[in-house]
């Protein structure tokens, strides 16, 4: 199918389906028209971009009537490395210049949304504050100089994470600057070496702003929090409130870092906008970036209408590694978001601390929880306990009450009472708020079925404990049981070496990827639960309106807290491996991954039910093995063009994404035979051989093959053994795989092909659905 007719339609589907930003009696909405790749050569000026701006007016001037309409349209024109333009379009234009033969799609400015002291000693980097001499960290410096970008909501600047004590001068190859803009009060150094701000697509959705939106400071917490765990400093005695008091830091401690904010406050639910995400990956890659952390997404779209994908292509071109956040969308199957296969996907999972609280019930029966409440209530004083149904406001709804839901609970009901609320629709924080509103002394917040055993530590406002599904049934059983129920709960304590750990989040956005379903996604998990990281001090650590307290550090979860841990380390492998591609550290980091917990069990989901891949990718994501992986699968640009013209676009559309001269290849080519450190084969129907290619980036050896756990499935691998001289070379195998007869067909099966030379384990998920 050609790439044209694919936009097209793509488009004419918006416009009959989607209304969500149409402004009342407007007739223009903000669209992107990308034009793919530009050519520069090392000697580009300052006139090179302004000429690209003006044959961006010149083309679209050739369908609005005028070059000076063209000029008040586009706002945004992109003009360094990804070649296209943000302008406001009436429908029908939009629709006509997607039939244009030089563009490669036009879509809609959408939005998108967002997705520590610890967690680097349960990833093995340190132990109990002491750095080993075989850990990742001394290797490769702490991530000296290395450059992190990171796409989302700004920066504080003034936070202790981006000091620059002890840092040296500022890389000779960074091009970036810092764009305080309206405020002069913003200032970078030799840590955070570069800021800027990109709003022209939130402006064009919401309107006019006020000034504080013209700078990269962060007024929502959210990119504080996810720079500082890519690559903040050194900072001692950070805690919440107390509470998991330690050293903070990030993946790459001696990085330079850099924030791009493209997220402001959210309208309609998204706060972050197509158009800015492009123009801020574009001055990105000119910047100077080494990796890129981008924790925000939507739903998974074809890449040529995803900024995030069409970005994260260029960047990748340009040698930088893309990180990106599967989305907060899970438990459900399909949910991943961010699955190109240029990009580093991750996944969010658990670690071996907890700050724990306890509900006591009147019977002593005691459950444990979480949470990072700053308030308690008196030592082991008994107070009334309800289900805050109860309490409910003589106009209110059942259902509301039942979430604690603001004007839904009846005060006269709730005064001096513990309420149990049900997790669910509005924030765990903002119960609690309620709660406190209508007198209630304190809060047990119990799961949903959906979210299982996941629970979280909040900063409550009021005296409070998360407990999980089974514990919520067993407190309600006893509600209902006994005619003056009375509970208690303890103050939070930090509690360290938990166990199992990790397991996956509930929220966790999951496969299988419905876009390339041959590709597996998410490629990797890392802590993403409960993680302390600095923050904003214009917003309080709730980030809601009554909450008028402000911390320097604060603990969040989200694959949006996941997917920095695994920038910072690949911020790491870059400074160790400067020659390796964004596709072989992905592979180092997915082939050396473990799929077992800290007891040696298979690693499981929220409800304790053993997890797959779909989950977790190849795993859970292991720095110190990551540096010396034996083997890596790796891809090049080329590759990822093939990859174009296997999903069906043209030669010609397929090298509008290329800065040089491309031709599909002759022969068909099978997703299947992608070079990915993963294999998935979604409609088995019969025998299939897949093709991988290893190059070697470690000492010289003979590697044998082994296939683990495929239930239904034989599979031959072909050779067996592959020996490998020196560094570099290359090695071809193949994968045959085939149903056993009398297997079930239907469901997914889960196993792995491991290659050894004894010292190194080279692992990869294999994933198969028989039809």
């Amino acid at each position: 199918m050609r790439m044209r007719a694919i936009s097209l339609y793509l488009l004419l589907s918006f416009l009959s389906s989607t209304l969500l930003y149409r402004p009342t009696l407007a007739s223009k909405r903000s669209y992107v028209v990308y034009l793919g790749a530009h050519s520069h050569g090392y000697d580009v000026s300052s006139i090179d971009f302004d000429r690209v701006t003006d044959t961006h007016y010149e083309f679209l001037g050739s369908y609005l009537g005028s070059k000076d309409k063209a000029k008040d349209a586009i706002f945004y024109s992109y003009t360094r490395h990804i070649n296209g333009f943000a302008a406001m379009l009436e429908d029908d234009e939009a629709a006509q210049i997607a039939q244009h033969p030089g563009v490669v799609s036009v879509f809609l400015n959408k939005g998108r949304k967002l997705h520590t002291t610890r967690s680097w000693d349960f990833m093995g980097l340190e132990h109990n504050g002491v750095v080993h001499s075989s850990s990742i960290w001394k290797k490769a410096r702490f991530g000296e100089n290395t450059i992190i970008g990171n796409l989302d909501t700004g920066v504080w600047p003034e936070s202790k994470s981006f000091s620059d004590v002890g840092m040296g001068p500022v890389p000779s190859k960074w091009k970036g600057v810092c764009q305080n803009g309206a405020d002069a009060n913003f200032h970078c150094n030799r840590k955070l070496i570069g800021a800027r701000y990109f709003n022209q697509g939130y402006k064009s959705v919401v309107g006019p702003l006020n000034s504080t939106s013209d700078s990269p400071r962060d007024h929502d917490g959210h990119g504080s929090h996810t720079l500082s765990t890519a690559g903040g400093n050194f900072v001692s005695d950070a805690s919440v409130f107390g509470y998991g008091n330690g050293t903070a830091k990030g993946g790459s401690p001696n990085a330079r870092v850099a924030a791009y904010k493209v997220c402001f406050p959210p309208v309609n639910g998204s706060e972050c906008f197509d158009v800015d995400i492009l123009a801020a990956f574009d001055m990105a890659i000119h910047d100077g970036v080494d990796v890129l952390s981008v924790s925000l997404g939507g739903d998974a779209v074809p890449f040529v209408n995803d900024s995030v994908a069409i970005g994260s292509f260029h960047a990748v071109k340009h040698g930088i590694a893309v990180v990106c956040s599967a989305g907060n969308s899970g438990p459900g199957d399909g949910t991943v978001s961010n699955v190109a296969t240029w990009q580093i996907t991750v996944g969010a999972s658990t670690m071996d601390r907890q700050f724990t609280t306890y509900v006591v019930l009147g019977n002593n029966t005691r459950f444990k929880g979480e949470s990072l409440s700053a308030k308690a209530l008196p030592k082991n004083k008994f107070f009334p306990i309800i289900i805050s149904v109860e309490a409910k406001a003589a106009n209110a709804d059942a259902k509301d009450a039942q979430l604690c839901k603001a004007g839904s609970l009846d005060a006269a009901k709730a005064k001096g009472k513990i309420l149990v609320c049900l997790r669910g629709d509005n924030a765990r924080v903002d119960k609690g708020q309620q709660a406190a509103l209508a007198g209630a002394v304190g809060m047990v917040l119990a799961n949903d079925d959906a979210s299982g055993n996941e629970i979280i530590a909040d900063p409550h406002v009021i005296p409070a404990t998360h407990i999980t599904y089974t514990d919520g049934l067993a407190v309600d059983h006893y509600l209902n049981s006994t005619t003056n129920p009375v509970a208690y709960i303890t103050q939070p304590s930090t509690q360290l070496e938990t166990k199992p750990a990790p397991y996956m989040a509930a929220f966790s956005s999951k496969g299988p990827n419905i876009i390339t379903p041959e590709i597996l996604k998410p490629d990797i998990t890392a802590p993403g639960v409960s993680i302390i990281a600095a923050y904003t001090e214009s917003e309080g650590p709730t980030n809601q309106e009554f909450d008028t307290r402000r911390v320097q550090y604060n603990c969040v979860s989200g694959t949006s807290m996941s997917c920095p841990h695994v920038s910072g380390i690949v911020g790491l492998l870059k400074t160790i491996h400067p020659d390796w591609s964004p596709a072989a550290i992905k592979s180092a980091i997915m082939t050396t991954a473990r799929i077992r917990d800290n007891v040696a069990k298979p690693i499981t989901n929220a409800s304790h039910i053993t997890a797959s891949p779909f989950s977790y990718g190849a795993g859970h994501v292991r720095p110190n093995r990551a540096m010396d992986p034996g083997l890596v699968y790796d891809l090049t640009t080329t590759s990822y063009l093939d990859l174009l013209c296997a999903l069906g676009y043209t030669n010609s559309q397929v090298e509008m994404f290329s800065e040089t001269p491309y031709m599909c290849p002759c022969d068909n080519i099978s997703l299947l035979d992608f070079n990915y450190p993963s294999i998935t084969v979604p409609n088995l129907n019969g025998s299939i051989t897949v093709t991988r290619t290893v190059t070697n980036v470690g000492s010289p050896g003979t590697y044998r093959s082994r296939v683990l756990k495929l239930d239904g499935i034989s599979v031959w691998v072909h050779p067996k053994k592959l020996k490998f001289k020196k560094i570099g070379e290359e090695k071809v195998f193949k994968v045959t795989l085939k149903p056993k007869k009398g297997s079930v067909s239907g469901d997914y099966v889960f196993g792995q092909l491991k290659w050894s030379d004894g010292k190194h384990n080279v692992r990869s998920p294999i994933v198969v659905k028989t039809i």
